[in-house]
C-alpha cells in the first residue's frame, strides 16, 4: 500500500491487497473497515467506521477524488450478482456477474448505510443522503444532492458555498506553514 503524508489507518481495518491500493495527503480511513479490490483515494478524504469496498478482484477499481468522503458504513461494490437475469450464487463460471469501476470525483459525499452498486462515475460535487441505493450505470448531474431507493435528485448543491469554505482551508493552511517556519 503506498501512502501520502498526515495517513491515519485504524487499527481495526482490514485492507486485503495493500499492493492495489494507493492513498493520498491527509486520508483518514476510520476502524471495522474492509477494502478488498483496486482503490485510489485522493487528499484530504475520510472513510467513516463500517464501510465496505468491495468486488472485482483488483479487475476493477474504486477511486476517491479530493475532499470527498463515505460515512459510516457505506457499502461500495464493484461486482455483483445480477438477481433479474442470472444464477443467485458465485463461483460459477458461467454466471455473469454486474461489473464496473466506481469512481467518486472531487467534493463528493455518501451518506451512512448507502449501498453504491458497479459501474458508476459520481461526478464533482455530488453528495448521496444517508440510506440510499445507487442502481448500477446510473446518470447524475454534477453538484446535485440525490437521494433515496433508488435515488432521485434532490437539490442543486450551493458550488460557490463549498469554494470558498475550500479559500478558508487554504488560507489557514498557508498561515500555520508561515508560523512552523
Amino acid at each position: 500500500m503506498k501512502h501520502g503524508k498526515n495517513f491515519t489507518l485504524g487499527e481495526y481495518v482490514i485492507i486485503k491487497k495493500p499492493d492495489l491500493v494507493n492513498i493520498g495527503d491527509n486520508v483518514r480511513i476510520s476502524d471495522f473497515c474492509r477494502i478488498s479490490s483496486a482503490c485510489e483515494i485522493d487528499s484530504n478524504c475520510e472513510i467513516a467506521p463500517g464501510t465496505y469496498i468491495a468486488g472485482g478482484d483488483g479487475a476493477y477499481k474504486f477511486k476517491m477524488g479530493s475532499y470527498s468522503s463515505l460515512a459510516a458504513g457505506v457499502k461500495v461494490w464493484l461486482s455483483s450478482n445480477d438477481y433479474v437475469n442470472e444464477l443467485v450464487t458465485h463461483n460459477v463460471p458461467e454466471v455473469k456477474e454486474i461489473q464496473g469501476n466506481v469512481t467518486l470525483g472531487k467534493y463528493t459525499g455518501v451518506g451512512t448505510n448507502s449501498v453504491i452498486m458497479p459501474n458508476n462515475n459520481i461526478p464533482e460535487g455530488v453528495c448521496i443522503g444517508a440510506l440510499s441505493f445507487v442502481p448500477p450505470n446510473y446518470k447524475f448531474e454534477p453538484w446535485t444532492v440525490y437521494a433515496g431507493r433508488p435515488i432521485r435528485p434532490i437539490k442543486k448543491r450551493n458550488k460557490e458555498n463549498v469554494f470558498k469554505t475550500l479559500e478558508k482551508i487554504k488560507m489557514l493552511e498557508q498561515e500555520q506553514s508561515k508560523c512552523a517556519e
